[in-house]
């Protein structure tokens, strides 16, 4: 589960000119998903609305004094107010329709730290589609015969299960289905497609792959639950394919619990999320602890509570291949003395946090196995 602390959206204007120029347009997403005393993290999620570009640079300014310190995916020069992020080279190409991140720390005046009014990209001001009056493009999401599309609507694949979970629907106004695909051995398939309008902070839905408990327990021979001290594998693989505008993320969500056969009535611990993708300036619930290496890549960690601890591993770029032992994020938080090692691993689940927007992700190859 997660919050914003704030979302400016700023849409694309188009340059037109007499000689063949390429039409520029841009929608950039700004978000400070956490502040404290003195500082505070922004991400920045660029939408090229325009024709393909080789090279990138982002303008803003800043009006409160506000000092970046340190960036990533760009590089960032800043004279008083004024701020240019350029490409790293790496992510210099930007499609139609593509988006990128990055990010930054900085210093504010802890008295006020306003959201930059305007963005630029390669000099034109973000303010429109790519012709006047164009809507900015969105995703043709077409799911398959036999969609499930009420609320907890579910169907069981094998030892997993697919939950419709639309908890936070009451934030917003839309609809969202899943779907089942294949089941070869511990391996599903299976897919979910949204539309959500509403409260832009605010999660609608997790629709998801469910291994074990939810609020009681479903299936047999899970493999779960397992003590954390056992040190048992938890070994997963997660391919998928995401089309999406928005705010959203694609995301483990693991559920632990002081005893190990918890009932509805028990609410975890602790809850450990290991998000994979996000786009629209998705950030998580608490305040970021510290960047760390597990299974050969790079995540930021975050630490909040919600009347239980949250912890949330959020991977520093996207990718829509996982090969991952999950066993090494818990064991993670067991060497920084935040999670008992006592405590029992009761739920493995996989999906979509939706905030708003529309989008389809289709997962071609999912498993879960405890050794």
């Amino acid at each position: 589960m997660a919050t914003l602390a704030a979302i400016l959206v700023a849409a694309a204007t188009v340059l037109t000119a007499t000689t063949a120029r390429a039409a520029t347009g841009c929608q950039v997403t700004y978000t400070v998903p956490n502040q404290w005393s003195g500082g505070f993290s922004a991400n920045v999620v660029i939408k090229n609305l325009g024709d393909p570009l080789t090279g990138w640079t982002l303008g803003w300014s800043f009006t409160a004094g506000q000092q970046i310190t340190s960036g990533w995916k760009a590089t960032f020069t800043q004279n008083g107010g004024q701020v240019s992020a350029a490409d790293a080279g790496w992510n210099a190409a930007l499609g139609t329709n593509a988006t990128t991140d990055l990010g930054f720390n900085a210093t504010w005046n802890n008295s006020t730290n306003p959201a930059p009014a305007t963005f630029t990209l390669n000099g034109v001001t973000c303010t429109g589609g790519t012709t006047p009056g164009e809507p900015t493009p969105t995703p043709t999401v077409t799911p398959p015969q036999g969609q499930l599309c009420n609320a907890f609507d579910s169907v069981t694949m094998g030892k997993y299960w697919i939950n419709n979970n639309l908890w936070g629907q009451d934030s917003g106004t839309g609809t969202q289905c899943v779907w089942a695909g294949s089941t070869s051995g511990s391996t599903i398939s299976w897919g979910t497609s949204w539309n959500w309008s509403g409260q832009s902070n605010q999660v609608k839905s997790y629709a998801s792959s469910v291994l074990g408990w939810h609020w009681g327990w479903k299936l047999s021979n899970t493999g779960l639950p397992t003590q954390v001290s056992a040190n048992r594998n938890v070994s997963t693989t997660w391919n998928y394919n995401v089309s999406t505008t928005g705010t959203m993320n694609v995301a483990y969500d693991l559920w632990l619990h002081t005893i190990a056969n918890p009932t509805w009535e028990n609410n975890p611990t602790d809850e450990v999320m290991i998000w994979t993708y996000r786009t629209g300036g998705a950030g998580p619930v608490g305040t970021r602890q510290a960047t760390v290496t597990l299974g050969g890549t790079n995540w930021d960690l975050y630490r909040g509570n919600i009347g239980w601890e949250v912890y949330s591993f959020v991977r520093t770029g996207n990718t829509s291949s996982v090969n991952l032992n999950l066993r090494d994020f818990l064991n993670h938080l067991v060497s920084r003395g935040w999670l008992a090692s006592s405590k029992y691993l009761t739920s493995v689940q996989a999906g979509t946090e939706v905030f708003i927007g529309q989008g389809r992700l289709d997962t071609t190859a999912y498993s879960v196995n405890v050794s």
